[in-house]
């Protein structure tokens, strides 16, 4: 890259990481040159109209315009250059590197827009294509990924739409197609979330491949609920355990044993079953236990009792998931967050039953 390039990257670079909500941003040079450059634009708020041939630079067309872009072959458009004299700033930049497809991971975390880690917004606005679950619940994808296919592939319990092979087949195909692909997942891709599999299919397809971590709804959705997985002189280990299966004799006894923290993801299904085996393995029945569920909406709700009456206070409330079961004397810690004064009025509706 030489010293012109490196310039013309920095320019560009710098007006993108500059807030242009409502600028009008006209882009001109040939399709499929400037994919890239308009995606990275309306990131930045810009309203963009794009022109893709040097006779399509008219009066009108540069009358709408506070600013113009010149991207790849276009800095060498005479024509276009002279129709943008004297009416908005010109700048320059290159078009990239030849495409190859791509695949990312994108963690999006336990729900809501504000939880998006930067990369992660980062890597949508780059997307050609996103496979989306259905615990990523984001907001608005079609603002976050412009332009992007955007193709739902969630799970509910009990109904796989989309298997996983499809998943994964969808992805290597979109990539070898030389789109940038992102799966978006709920939580972190390498937590319950399969990420591990969908990495190894684009690695086997020679693809390159990424992973943005996601804020784990393990931690987040009981920390949301003022429930610490580790407080000091109360618990310092946790455990996370899928709950799509009941726990067997072995791995209740071992999780009993720890005297820690346990974190249950989808388990709401198998509560019976996993707090009865709990029991039967020596946890005491007393022991301190809740369910948040839908963490991170306004519907947001915690049910509080103990290992041996926290079924029946679920049953009575009527929870469902997506709800994080919470086992361990940190939950008491609960009841600390019930009285801090700069909560937000109605977010958490906390249900105690002795």
């Amino acid at each position: 890259m030489g010293p012109r390039e490196r310039e013309l990257r920095r320019e560009a670079a710098v007006l993108i990481e500059t807030d242009l909500t409502g600028l009008p941003v006209l882009l001109i040079g040939p399709a499929g040159a400037i994919g890239a450059a308009e995606r990275r634009y309306r990131r930045a708020g810009a309203v963009v109209d794009v022109v893709d041939a040097p006779d399509a630079v008219t009066p009108e067309v540069c009358a709408r315009a506070a600013l113009a872009v010149l991207v790849g072959p276009a800095s060498t458009w005479h024509e276009a250059r002279t129709a943008l004299t004297g009416r908005c700033p010109v700048v320059t930049e290159p078009s990239g590197e030849p495409r190859r497809g791509r695949v990312v991971l994108v963690g999006a975390g336990p729900g809501g827009l504000e939880l998006l880690t930067v990369a992660a917004v980062r890597a949508l606005a780059e997307a050609d294509v996103v496979l989306t679950d259905r615990l990523a619940a984001v907001g608005d994808l079609a603002a976050l990924a412009p332009g992007a296919e955007v193709v739902d592939v969630g799970k509910r319990p009990g109904h796989h739409a989309v298997p996983q092979p499809q998943i994964q087949r969808l992805l290597v195909e979109r990539a070898l197609a030389g789109l940038t692909v992102v799966r978006l997942k709920g939580g972190d891709p390498y937590v319950f979330g399969r990420g591990g599999e969908e990495v190894a299919a684009a690695v086997e397809a020679g693809l390159p491949v990424t992973v943005v971590p996601g804020i784990s709804s393990a931690v987040a959705v009981p920390g949301s609920a003022g429930i610490p997985v580790t407080h000091r002189d109360v618990s310092h280990v946790f455990t996370v355990v899928s709950g799509h299966v009941p726990l067997d004799a072995r791995q209740a006894a071992a999780l009993v044993a720890l005297e820690g923290t346990l974190v249950v993801l989808m388990g709401m299904h198998n509560l019976v079953p996993i707090t009865t085996e709990l029991v039967r393995a020596g946890l005491p029945g007393d022991t301190a236990a809740a369910v948040v569920e839908r963490g991170f909406t306004p519907d947001q709700r915690s049910i509080v009792g103990t290992v041996s009456t926290l079924p029946d206070l679920v049953s009575r409330a009527g929870a469902a998931s997506p709800s994080v079961i919470v086992v361990g004397d940190v939950v008491e810690q609960s009841a600390v967050w019930t009285r801090r004064v700069d909560g937000v009025a109605g977010r958490t509706e906390r249900m105690v039953v002795a």
